[in-house]
C-alpha cells in the first residue's frame, strides 16, 4: 500500500494535486458551516467523488497510457474549473452575505474622482458595444485556443504547465470571491434591467449578455437579480486569466498569440465600459495574475522534486 501510495504521488500532475487541494478546502468549508450552507453534505459527497475520478483518471492516463486517458486527463482542466464556479454559487453569499460594492465604489472614486462606468458612458456607441461584448464573450474561447495549441505542438508537460498554470489562477480568485464579495456596477451603479436599452449593440449583444447572465446564474425575466447574481467581482478573473493565458501564449511564441492578444485587450476594456467590473477589480486581476504566476512556478518546482523523491524510492 505504501509503495502504491508513493507511486500515485509520482503519477499525479500539479494540476491534479491543486485540483483535489481545492476540492478539500471547499469541502471543509461547508463542513464548517453546515447550519449556512443548505446544500453543504450534498456539495461535500459531490466534491469527494470528484476528487476520487480526477485521481483515479490520473492513475488510468499513466499506467494504460492510451490516447483517449491521456487526453481526457489533461483536457478535464476545463470543466472541474466550471463546476467549481458553479459550486460556490451555493456557498459565498450563505458564508459570507455582505456584499462590498461601495468600498470599490469609493477606491474608484478615490482613484479618478468620478465613477468610471459613468465616466465611459459618454463614448457608448453601438458599435464599440458590440465590439467589446465580443471580446468579453471570447473569455470562453481564450483557453480552448491557448490549449490546443500547445497540446497540438508542444510537449505534453508544456500543456501540464500551461493548464496548471489557468487552473491554479481560477482557484486564486475563488478566494477572492469568498473575501470580499461583490455584485459589480451593472447593479449597482446601473439599473441591471436596462443595460440592453442603455449599451445596445448590433447583431450579437443582447444574445451573448444573455449568455454570460444564464452562466452568472441570473435567472431570466424577475424582478431582483441581484438576489441571484454570483458574487464573482473580486478580483476580475477575466482580467486575471486573460493575462496569464497572454504569458502562456508569448512564452511559446504560439501561432495564435497576437489573435489572443487582440481579443484580451477588448476583453480588459470591456469589463469596464460594459459595467460587469470596477476598475479596482481589473488592478486585482493583473495582481492575482503575478502571485498566480509566482506561486504558480514554486509549486510545481516543489511538486516536481516531490515525484522525483517518490519515484527514486519506488
Amino acid at each position: 500500500m505504501a509503495l502504491s501510495f508513493k507511486k500515485l504521488r509520482f503519477l499525479l500532475t500539479p494540476l491534479d494535486f491543486v485540483s483535489v487541494s481545492f476540492l478539500a478546502f471547499l469541502t471543509s468549508l461547508n463542513i464548517v458551516f453546515a447550519s449556512r450552507v443548505f446544500y453543504w453534505l450534498e456539495i461535500s459527497v459531490v466534491n469527494i467523488i470528484v476528487s476520487v475520478l480526477v485521481v483515479s483518471l490520473a492513475w488510468g492516463a499513466e499506467t494504460r497510457k492510451t490516447k483517449f486517458l491521456i487526453g481526457l486527463h489533461r483536457w478535464y482542466c476545463y470543466p472541474i474549473v466550471l463546476f467549481v464556479f458553479k459550486e460556490l454559487h451555493l456557498m459565498v453569499q450563505p458564508i459570507h452575505p455582505v456584499d462590498y460594492d461601495q468600498l470599490f465604489i469609493s477606491i474608484d472614486r478615490w482613484m479618478f474622482g468620478v465613477h468610471p462606468t459613468e465616466w465611459l458612458y459618454q463614448f457608448s456607441h453601438p458599435v464599440i458595444t458590440e465590439i467589446l461584448q465580443v471580446g468579453y464573450f471570447s473569455y470562453y474561447l481564450l483557453f480552448i485556443i491557448l490549449g490546443v495549441e500547445i497540446y497540438r505542438r508542444f510537449p505534453i508537460k508544456e500543456f501540464d504547465h500551461a493548464a496548471f498554470m489557468i487552473v491554479h489562477g481560477f482557484y486564486l480568485s475563488y478566494l477572492g470571491y469568498f473575501l470580499l464579495p461583490a455584485v459589480g456596477p451593472r447593479f449597482v451603479l446601473h439599473e441591471f434591467s436596462q443595460m440592453n436599452v442603455e449599451l445596445p449593440g448590433l447583431f450579437l449583444t443582447e444574445t451573448l449578455r444573455s449568455i454570460i447572465d444564464a452562466g452568472e446564474s441570473i435567472p431570466k425575466n424577475i424582478p431582483n437579480p441581484v438576489d441571484f447574481v454570483q458574487r464573482d467581482v473580486f478580483p476580475s478573473g477575466h482580467t486575471q486569466l486573460t493575462l496569464i493565458v497572454l504569458v502562456q501564449a508569448f512564452q511559446r511564441k504560439l501561432n495564435s498569440r497576437w489573435l489572443l492578444l487582440s481579443l484580451g485587450t477588448l476583453l480588459i476594456i470591456g469589463t469596464v465600459y460594459l459595467r460587469y467590473h470596477y476598475v479596482i477589480d481589473v488592478i486585482a486581476g493583473a495582481v492575482f495574475c503575478w502571485i498566480t504566476l509566482w506561486t504558480g512556478e514554486r509549486i510545481i518546482n516543489w511538486w516536481t522534486k516531490r515525484g522525483s523523491v517518490s519515484a527514486a524510492a519506488s
